[in-house]
């Protein structure tokens, strides 16, 4: 091969002495012997990146993102905003093939790329972040199984995220979606997870931004949807207490649009936490009422004191690890958001919202909770909603 290269006129390199250069040339060479280094997060966010085209789908934004939980409730909303402005989205999957098929017709033809992972494996963690420039962490769990605890999907995973991402050494924006109330201190499990994964993170790339949405509300979520086929099935719904916690719910696209916007901004979220709650305040039997009233039936409630809640659910939890099969997912009585259920989950008076990143929330009462009336007894029909009293003759 020498020989050729000398007779050809050409300077033979060797392979050893190509990685010595790339090495050189480039500090930040990325690969098995790669050392640990500072966060190196770009100052200004994404906004020096490349763009092209007129910000559609068949432009090219520039950014690279993988996002973790993408098949989750969040992620498809998510994704869906990524690729309508022309990023290449990687996403993460540990299920079956068909769990992110629904994913696949939101971007461009080849921005979509679903990459097959292991979140237990470090190397194929870095294999679906190598080439990307953005990485957005949405996973997370309410409730726990034989395989995942709450510390190990909560906590744990999103700090190895974090220690991946700045060994990286070419992510430019991380973000990481906790929950509304997380706290050292809160009752529930879940939720002191969420902060010790938050303040873990911020330890690793101080310059990361925290998003902590409320409950979110959509076609997909885990309250209405729940209450609304429990309420179908039985006539009523059981109310944890009297129903008088405060919760702030908040439309799931406004979240996913609040992400976006961080990652689109100059750099001014980086090293933030943003609470995202919506305009109204709820409290859990007055959201209760706004179901009812949607799926058109007359509101019947059984109120479950917090101690006979906690009764029903504890089973499933002394079960878990006992048994040897899988137990169901716990679907009214989930003895963490019982504990959960204790206290009032809102907005802090000082907390950066919303308002900071340029976005005006959606009010429930309307198009966000439509989907509900699927559950009408009498048929989507039944009745009238906010759409379906807009007629076209209004229209100029």
């Amino acid at each position: 091969m020498q020989a050729i290269s000398r007779r050809l006129g050409h300077r033979f390199i060797s392979p050893a002495a190509c990685t010595a250069s790339l090495k050189s040339t480039y500090p930040l060479y990325y690969g098995a012997d790669h050392p640990r280094y500072g966060s190196s997060l770009a100052p200004k966010g994404v906004g020096h990146l490349v763009r092209k085209g007129t910000g559609g789908r068949s432009s090219v934004s520039g950014i690279v993102a993988t996002v973790f939980g993408a098949t989750g409730f969040l992620g498809r909303y998510l994704v869906q905003q990524l690729a309508k402005m022309g990023s290449q989205v990687l996403v993460p999957f540990r299920g079956s093939e068909d769990c992110h098929r629904h994913l696949k017709l939101m971007g461009d033809l080849g921005q979509i790329v679903p990459m097959k992972y292991d979140p237990r494996d470090e190397n194929s963690i870095k294999a679906v972040m190598a080439k990307a420039n953005v990485v957005i962490n949405l996973i997370g769990r309410e409730y726990e199984t034989r395989n995942y605890s709450f510390e190990e999907v909560n906590h744990v995973m999103a700090e190895q995220l974090a220690t991946i991402a700045k060994e990286h050494g070419g992510i430019m924006r991380f973000i990481q979606v906790s929950c509304l109330g997380a706290s050292p201190s809160s009752p529930s499990r879940m939720l002191r997870a969420k902060a010790a994964a938050e303040e873990a993170i911020l330890r690793e790339i101080p310059e990361a931004t925290v998003m902590k949405p409320a409950v979110m509300i959509g076609t997909e979520d885990r309250i209405l949807n729940r209450w609304a086929h429990f309420a179908k099935k039985y006539s009523f719904i059981p109310l944890i207490g009297d129903g008088s916690t405060k919760i702030q719910p908040v439309y799931v696209v406004d979240v996913a649009a609040a992400i976006v916007a961080a990652l689109k901004d100059d750099g001014t979220s980086m090293g933030k936490a943003y609470e995202l709650g919506g305009p109204e305040i709820f409290t859990v039997h007055e959201l209760a009422e706004l179901m009812f009233d949607t799926i058109r039936e007359w509101p019947r409630y059984v109120k479950v004191p917090i101690p006979i809640a906690k009764l029903l659910a504890t089973p499933r939890e002394v079960l878990l690890d006992k048994v040897p099969f899988p137990l169901p997912t716990p679907n009214m009585f989930n003895l963490d958001e019982i504990d959960a259920l204790t206290m009032d989950t809102v907005v802090s008076d000082n907390a950066f919202t919303f308002n900071d990143l340029g976005i005006m929330p959606h009010k429930l009462k309307g198009y966000p909770v439509e989907f509900l009336i699927s559950y009408r007894k009498g048929g989507p029909q039944f009745g009238s909603t906010v759409s379906e009293r807009v007629s076209p003759d209004s229209f100029p």
